[in-house]
């Protein structure tokens, strides 16, 4: 599959997410709510590696890897924390568009860290994108 059918698969599951998170979260902690999803995705995900591994594919976790994979673990435990608090209290419908501004953050970060070429066509989609969930917020 291309990268675009993986991304399109991604914010359909995505979407998924929200609306049954918003379900799972009514009434009780958001913190004990993001615990049983981080288990559920913790587990799903070993399966995944170890039913679909390539030889010789734990050998090539290096220090780097290993250092910038934890972060980015750090990085995405916090962002559930934050977006589940965020479901337990508002509106799914508004706050999954404002923890989509990721994708105008990355546009930034991605020029910034990664030294990906910032585009016209990725500005004016990242300040869309950033108009849109703005909009819908204060609706």
């Amino acid at each position: 599959m291309t990268w675009l059918t993986w991304s399109l698969l991604s914010a359909l599951f995505a979407a998924a997410t929200a609306i049954l998170a918003k379900v799972g979260v009514t009434g009780m902690d958001a913190n004990l709510a993001t615990a049983v999803r981080t288990s559920v995705v913790v587990a799903f995900t070993w399966l995944l590696a170890y039913a679909t591994r390539q030889p010789g594919g734990f050998e090539a976790l290096s220090g780097k890897s290993w250092l910038f994979l934890a972060l980015s673990g750090l990085a995405t435990g916090l962002s559930w924390v934050c977006y589940f608090h965020a479901l337990q209290v508002g509106p799914a419908s508004r706050v999954a568009p404002i923890d989509k501004l990721s994708v105008a953050l990355v546009i930034v970060f991605g020029a910034l860290f990664l030294g990906e070429r910032l585009t016209w066509g990725k500005g004016i989609g990242g300040l869309l994108i950033v108009a849109g969930a703005i909009t819908i917020a204060l609706d």
